[in-house]
């Protein structure tokens, strides 16, 4: 696992960092570690364990104004790293599909914009779904802070994790 999931001062889940970022942050004191990984990272000195969960030791005030912020990774998880038109798992290389292409004025929004894989993408082309044969599995929407996190804390096993620090 190369990603370090940080934790509000409150517990509560604030998002994920690199593994390098997050030994960062323990070096720094600006966390305490929750729960350390198996891997180890090694300098000229000294060797690191590196941290699976760490905790802010201050707290941060997140606002999103009751809206989960729009780009690529927020999708990727709205959708489970799903494809939207085959259902094909595409965890390690996933596309972005505008439903109504941008070059017939669709625009980058939570309605508009799924999850793809490149072959469905590429066989859909600058075509609507219903022009190219395709249907959608299931209606693209903005998701409020609640679902999103709520589906965060299931896809990365949080809960799990959490439940073992206890």
């Amino acid at each position: 696992m190369n990603s370090v999931i940080v934790l509000n001062a409150d517990f509560t889940y604030l998002h994920t960092v690199n593994w390098q970022r997050g030994l960062r942050l323990v070096l720094k004191g600006k966390v305490e570690v929750l729960k350390y990984g198996r891997a180890v990272a090694a300098s000229f000195q000294h060797l690191y364990r590196i941290p699976l969960v760490v905790r802010l030791i201050t707290f941060v005030r997140r606002v999103y104004k009751g809206k989960v912020p729009l780009n690529k990774r927020n999708i990727l998880a709205r959708d489970e790293y799903t494809c939207q038109y085959c259902g094909a798992a595409c965890r390690h290389n996933p596309t972005l599909d505008h439903i109504l292409p941008k070059s017939r004025g669709g625009h980058f929004s939570w309605q508009n914009t799924v999850t793809s894989c490149k072959k469905c993408n590429q066989k859909k082309g600058n075509k609507t779904p219903s022009e190219s044969g395709m249907s959608l599995r299931k209606k693209p929407v903005q998701p409020t802070i609640s679902e999103f996190t709520a589906q965060k804390v299931k896809q990365m096993g949080l809960r799990d994790l959490l439940e073992d620090l206890v």
